[in-house]
């Protein structure tokens, strides 16, 4: 298993490369942002995952171990495979990525290429709480307080509900509050009073 590579860029493309380790060129995929900033004229050293499939041995390069962790992690998430979790960290940094998964940034995440909304909201519920703390930010603004995020938004967000339609279902008195119904009674009440919106 490659865990690390040392040597110089023989050939790049945006989101791979060849490096050159002792007149052996590995190819290596990657994010565009990390493949971008490499010089060319000098040694690079690069964090490894190796996926290893019956058809082939596709070797994945990080600048940093907490991104190669993060690549890892990403891939847990049930329709995340490595294209998708590539494109996230192209898209958004470990500290920008694990601060949208805590804070059920949806947008942020379906802005990576491949990963629609649905995904986006998956990816938020299976990983809060779960991302290492080497993954945030080492500088944070202190936030507004946040309250608990409602299982009813994110059941709507799931089921392709605009932010807008859910903020209006959830606004709606006939909707029962959190502490009012079960979760199932509180979306069948949303999904009605959408459809009277609608």
């Amino acid at each position: 298993m490659i865990a690390l590579l040392r040597g110089r860029i023989a050939s790049r493309e945006a989101d791979s490369l060849v490096l050159d380790v002792h007149g052996v060129g590995y190819l290596v995929n990657g994010p565009a942002s990390t493949f971008a900033a490499l010089p060319l004229d000098e040694d690079v050293l690069l964090h490894i995952s190796t996926i290893v499939r019956e058809d082939a041995i596709t070797l994945y390069g990080f600048a940093d171990p907490t991104s190669r962790r993060l690549f890892d992690t990403l891939r847990d998430v049930n329709g995340v495979g490595p294209r998708i979790a590539v494109a996230l960290l192209s898209t958004l940094s470990p500290g920008a990525l694990a601060q949208a998964v805590e804070t059920d940034d949806v947008n942020a995440l379906a802005k990576a290429h491949g990963v629609g909304r649905k995904l986006a909201a998956r990816l938020c519920l299976e990983l809060k709480g779960k991302l290492a703390l080497d993954f945030q930010p080492t500088v944070l603004v202190a936030p507004p307080p946040r309250k608990p995020t409602d299982p009813l938004a994110l059941a709507l967000a799931q089921l392709d509900y605009r932010k807008s339609d859910i903020d209006r279902a959830m606004a709606d008195p006939a909707v029962p509050g959190p502490d009012q119904a079960s979760i199932e009674d509180r979306l069948r009440a949303a999904l009605r009073s959408l459809s009277r919106q609608g």
